[in-house]
């Protein structure tokens, strides 16, 4: 009897679990990242306090609704690595910002501290490193200086890649020797 209730809770958890990561992805894509956490709640059925059980924060919600564009990304990265540096660092840096202006919310999330931020900061410095032994980059242009221009600029054309990736191209020209 008690490893059926056990089972129970357990199943419970995971389906409220799946609904909320499920309304947040559909409002985050609707409304941004600064959607209410209380919304999401209501669109998945649950209680403000179910949510705040399962996320500590709204970070933490965040990374799991991004969670398979990160895992793309990083997997993009580590392609990326085993070709030519600059071709690498270029291609990097036009699709992390492409994927962060058409995936609404995920340009604000890459701000430092949050897990999305670490993971894709991860995946940079290894292609700015790169980048850097093969003389394909200014000395002085460190991850996290790409990282900001990215973000800055999915901010600005969230919701249009095409635009993005034009807009980092004018600015790479001042990055890359």
């Amino acid at each position: 009897m008690v490893n059926a209730k056990i089972r129970s809770q357990r199943a419970d958890w995971q389906r409220n679990h799946e609904r909320l990561v499920a309304a947040a992805a559909a409002l985050v894509a609707r409304d941004g990242a600064d959607v209410s956490l209380e919304e999401i709640a209501r669109e998945a059925g649950v209680g403000s306090a179910t949510l705040h059980r399962h996320f500590s924060s709204r970070h933490a919600l965040l990374d799991e609704v991004f969670q398979g564009s990160l895992d793309h990304l990083r997997r993009r990265a580590e392609e990326l690595a085993d070709g030519e540096p600059r071709t690498g660092i270029i291609t990097w840096l036009e699709e992390l910002t492409a994927a962060a202006a058409e995936t609404r919310g995920l340009a604000a999330s890459l701000g430092a501290g949050e897990a999305c931020h670490a993971v894709i900061r991860d995946a940079t410095t290894v292609l700015v490193n790169r980048a850097h032994t093969a003389a394909a980059i200014r000395p002085e242009v460190s991850a996290d200086d790409l990282l900001t221009l990215v973000t800055a600029v999915s901010l600005v054309a969230e919701g249009d890649a095409s635009t993005a990736r034009r807009l980092l191209d004018v600015a790479l020209v001042g990055a890359l020797s």
